[in-house]
């Protein structure tokens, strides 16, 4: 059960960091060159993404990544 907590947990970070930048989820995706779908699946912890995804949602949001996990 923790793997999916830990999912819940990036989600909702992701989430935070993307309105803070106030971007959409479409918005986000766009820059990245991912679907609007996959963005919100990562929100609602829904979907697990690889390590070189997360540097480029980190880079999308003008963060590190230290940054983006020290918030967690």
């Amino acid at each position: 059960m923790e793997g999916k907590e830990n999912l819940i947990k990036y989600g909702k970070r992701l989430k935070e960091l993307r309105e803070k930048n106030k971007l959409t989820q479409a918005e986000l995706a766009e820059k990245i060159g991912f679907s609007t779908n996959f963005i919100g699946m990562i929100e609602r912890g829904e979907r697990n993404t690889t390590t070189d995804n997360i540097f480029k949602i980190a880079r999308a949001l003008n963060i590190s990544i230290e940054a983006f996990f020290r918030g967690m």
